[in-house]
């Protein structure tokens, strides 16, 4: 394959999906041009302004509206505005040009074949040679969009079909033409997945490629099924999200994420497109039609209308979510189910498990899951062939594209193939001939197992099991354990050799939360790294990196003034982040999503960080009435205001202030990229696009550091601004007690926190030992966990996950 590099990008279309790409682009640090048309008339403020279409700023009006939306779209599609330097918006007469400055040029216009082929005209009268041009659609045939266009533009002609929002969904589909160049799409793979931090499938050219022409159909199985056995929409959504490995947003309130307008323009297209498909009669079905022709009408189209399946109603003072009833359409006010299955089932743990359970009840809960369930693999089972080379792309499709924990085949080998087709035929349900030949072969599942690890997959081409594609990239930690390369292991945490001299340190309480027994387990690590290992990755593959501290022993220490106990258990934290950060062999912290508090200490203490860009890291300690006091306080100051001291003549007090305000407000990083501007991440830190890779890299960083001869770092003095930086601050938390932002709790713990800070109250500024800080973070803390109003805040975010402001 030909060395290629892609330096600039372009991308024709400033809508939702356009404008989300070009920021996701600029997030990978690609600069890149965004196009959309000219407009043909003038608006009423623009006329009113004296403008013509000739002006500038008319020509331009579409595009900067995209990419205004794209601004202030939630969650934020920019890892930090400072990207969006990187985005040069233009319109596509003046500015045509730039395209054939691009190295990949995206096709992102709207859904109409007419419009997509004009595009592709114009793209290849200006694109450079090798340049590769992409369409976005999704589901528009490439062999149409394509039509009329060379040999050589073929060639490198693909789709490449991100999912919504590109920044947070994992999926991109790649999709051959009939002529692209196989290098070219071995290349845009291993681009999208290093670079964009996507994960790639390959899809053939088919209506819809592979996860929307699964979730279409499927989802309108479930639509019509609901409506036909009495079914809410809450209940639906009850039963259907996390219940059965697959998000909150479930079913109906997918639906109003996505758009009623969207889906019903996706399924009337899908329908035309498939002639020959048995299932596509559930698009058309008259019931659902009834419901969906209902919200059109009424312009109800789900969350950017503000109500679809579900609507706001404000009760007594309280925000509900009232759901449209399917038999009335009419709105109706939540009834939060409950179902004694559900209960049991919610025990269960293991998904396969909890799945074999819930279609085994009789009651309202098993007929639901059961219907989805069985329709899901037999219209995968039926479509996989003719979607997809093999049956990894699809589950791979589903898991990455929806976030469900397992695609329809891994979900058929949990709830057993023989005896789920026996039943699937008895109720019905067409079963794919390739499935039946595949069980009277003797082949009794999709997947081939190796002590609880997929090692291969049934080929329904060769007939045969073939191994499973491994990406040297990704490490799964539950291989490695099935592997038995798990050395030690506690209720809380695990030690694991991930082979080259490294071992991983893994968190697994609920929400990776710290506890003792991680801290036992943290020093068992160190010792074995001492004698065993050459270095360490900290990190783990759960929902999220830590959440911070179990504060239920602090809640309990502090409810029976157990001062002792307090210090004790802060000191021990503090120590073993010392030992941390000045031990003698490399520790790799690997942060992601969450991680916050202590979570956010235990990665400021680690001698390399390799972070997921989705790394969201903050210490919200004053949010449960305390301050960080695992040297979270001490490391801001080092890496903030100590450098700027060692200027002279610097004022420290915008340095002083930036943390104390960063502590005191409880500012949580939006991305690694905003974490390294707000001093949580250094310049020597490396940030991965890719979840999936986070583990690998780590590995590679510490074998990296191993190479270069890794040394500690020296022990560094941090600066005490003393008392009249301390006077500063305690008149600023004056001042917002004045103005009555702040309560006179808050006030009690901002003023704890300017004193640690300020490094206590000397008479002028000085230089001081990092145990000096710690003392004063562990003092501080003690101070405050013993505070009523502080309890107050602890158990109400025990028991209801919330910030409490008292």
């Amino acid at each position: 394959m030909a060395r290629r590099i892609i330096r600039k990008a372009a991308v024709l279309g400033a809508g939702t999906m356009g404008a989300a790409i070009a920021a996701h682009l600029a997030n990978a640090g690609i600069p890149v041009y965004l196009l959309d048309i000219v407009p043909r008339s003038l608006t009423p403020e623009e006329e009113a302004k004296g403008l013509t279409l000739d002006d500038p700023q008319v020509r331009n009006r579409i595009v900067m509206q995209g990419l205004e939306r794209m601004k202030k779209s939630k969650p934020a599609a920019l890892f930090s505005e400072d990207r969006l330097a990187l985005i040069t918006p233009g319109n596509m007469e003046d500015n045509f040009d730039w395209v054939g400055e691009a190295d990949w040029i995206i096709e992102a216009v709207v859904e109409r074949l007419d419009i997509k082929q004009q595009v592709m005209a114009r793209i290849e009268a200006v694109r450079k040679p090798d340049a590769i041009v992409s369409t976005n659609t999704s589901g528009i045939p490439l062999r149409l969009i394509g039509e009329g266009r060379s040999e050589e533009f073929l060639r490198h002609f693909l789709g490449t079909h991100f999912f919504n929002p590109p920044r947070y969904l994992k999926l991109v589909e790649i999709i051959p033409g009939p002529g692209t160049d196989p290098d070219i799409i071995e290349f845009m793979t291993e681009f999208v997945e290093k670079r964009l931090g996507k994960r790639a499938v390959r899809a053939k050219d088919t209506p819809n490629f592979i996860g929307n022409r699964l979730m279409v159909i499927t989802g309108a199985f479930i639509t019509k099924f609901a409506i036909e056995h009495d079914y809410t929409v809450e209940e639906v959504d009850a039963i259907l999200g996390k219940l059965i490995g697959r998000p909150k947003t479930a079913h109906f309130r997918l639906m109003d994420l996505v758009g009623i307008d969207v889906m019903d323009h996706v399924s009337r297209n899908l329908y035309e497109a498939i002639p020959h498909d048995p299932f596509r009669d559930l698009l058309t079905d008259p019931n659902v039609q009834r419901v969906t022709n209902f919200l059109l009408e009424k312009g109800w189209l789900g969350n950017k209308t503000g109500q679809g399946f579900y609507k706001k109603v404000k009760k007594d003072g309280k925000r509900e979510f009232w759901h449209l009833n399917l038999k009335t359409l009419e709105y109706d006010p939540p009834q939060k189910p409950r179902w004694e299955s559900v209960k049991k089932a919610k025990d269960i743990e293991d998904l396969g498990e909890r799945l074999r359970f819930l279609v085994a009840q009789d009651d309202k809960v098993g007929r639901l899951v059961w219907a989805t369930l069985a329709n899901q693999c037999s219209y995968a089972g039926y479509v996989t062939p003719e979607i997809a080379d093999d049956i990894v792309n699809v589950d791979n499709a589903m898991r990455w594209g929806f976030n469900h924990e397992m695609g329809p085949f891994e979900v058929w080998d949990a709830l057993g193939v023989a005896e789920t087709v026996e039943r699937m035929e008895k109720e019905g349900y067409l079963v794919a001939d390739w499935v039946k030949e595949m069980l009277e072969t003797g082949h009794p599942s999709f997947y081939q197992y190796e002590n609880g690890r997929v090692v291969g997959y049934y080929d329904f081409h060769d007939k045969t099991y073939k191994p499973m594609p491994v990406n040297p990239n990704v490490i799964v930690i539950k291989d490695l354990k099935a592997q038995g390369k798990e050395i030690e292991r506690n209720l809380s945490a695990s030690l694991i050799d991930l082979g080259d001299g490294v071992v991983l340190l893994e968190f697994h309480t609920k929400a990776n939360a710290l506890d003792p027994d991680i801290f036992k387990m943290y020093e068992i690590a160190l010792k074995r790294l001492d004698t065993d290992f050459d270095g360490m990755v900290v990190g783990n593959q759960g929902e999220h990196f830590c959440a911070g501290a179990n504060v239920f022993n602090i809640a309990m220490a502090g409810q029976q003034k157990m001062v002792d106990a307090l210090h004790q258990m802060v000191r021990e934290f503090q120590s073993l982040m010392m030992t941390v950060r000045y031990f003698p062999k490399p520790i790799v912290a690997a942060p992601f999503g969450m991680t916050l508090g202590g979570g956010t200490e235990v990665v400021l203490a680690a001698s390399r960080v390799v972070a997921s860009a989705e790394t969201y890291m903050g210490l919200v300690e004053t949010g449960v009435g305390l301050i960080p006091a695992g040297g979270g306080c001490k490391e801001l100051l080092r890496r903030v205001v100590n450098p700027a001291m060692r200027t002279q003549g610097v004022d420290p007090l915008p340095f002083l202030q930036r943390v104390f305000e960063q502590i005191a407000m409880a500012k949580v990083a939006s991305s690694a990229e905003e974490a390294r501007q707000m001093g949580f991440l250094t310049a020597a830190d490396r940030i991965v696009m890719n979840p999936d890779f986070l583990i690998a890299e780590a590995k590679h960083e510490v074998l990296e550091l191993v190479r270069q001869g890794y040394q500690p770092p020296v022990p560094e003095k941090i600066y005490a601004a003393g008392r009249d930086l301390l006077s500063a601050l305690r008149i600023a938390i004056w001042s917002m007690r004045e103005a009555n932002y702040i309560t006179d709790h808050e006030v009690k713990i901002a003023n704890h926190l300017a004193y640690v800070l300020a490094g206590g109250d000397h008479d002028r500024p000085t230089w001081v030992d990092e145990w000096h800080i710690l003392d004063l973070e562990r003092e501080a803390f003690v101070e405050l966990a013993q505070e009523p109003k502080t309890l107050e805040r602890i158990w109400n975010f025990l028991k209801t996950g919330k910030v409490m402001r008292n």
